[in-house]
């Protein structure tokens, strides 16, 4: 079972586009704070706030080297999202397939209704 707490944090996480671009760049690896959130075109105390909501998500690690701020992707962040995706996706699937096989049912009884 899912954990909704966890799972709005995540989807909160991503909600912003700023925050799905800091996402996309740390996909690649390990970043600074600079090149991670540079050219967004907002100011430090908005990155900051981003990136809070980030950390508090779960979807990053903050790693602090003196002056130097490194950031990471963590899996665990998101995964509870990513799984609630995956899971609802398949159940969609298996009751496109239910009503398929209704539909074919219903022609092959010559009842005719969809």
């Amino acid at each position: 079972m899912i954990n909704n707490s966890l799972l709005d944090r995540a989807f909160t996480a991503c909600a912003h586009p700023i925050r799905r671009g800091i996402i996309e760049r740390l996909a690649g690896g390990e970043l600074t704070v600079g090149e991670a959130t540079g050219d967004f075109g907002v100011s430090k105390p908005a990155i900051s706030r981003h990136l809070r909501v980030l950390e508090e998500a779960g979807a990053i690690t903050r790693v602090i080297d003196g002056r130097n701020h490194r950031l990471r992707l963590t899996e665990q962040g998101l995964a509870g999202a990513r799984d609630w995706i995956s899971q609802r996706a398949l159940w969609e699937r298996k009751f496109d397939v239910i009503d398929e096989y209704l539909a074919t049912r219903r022609l092959a009884d010559g009842d005719g209704r969809e």
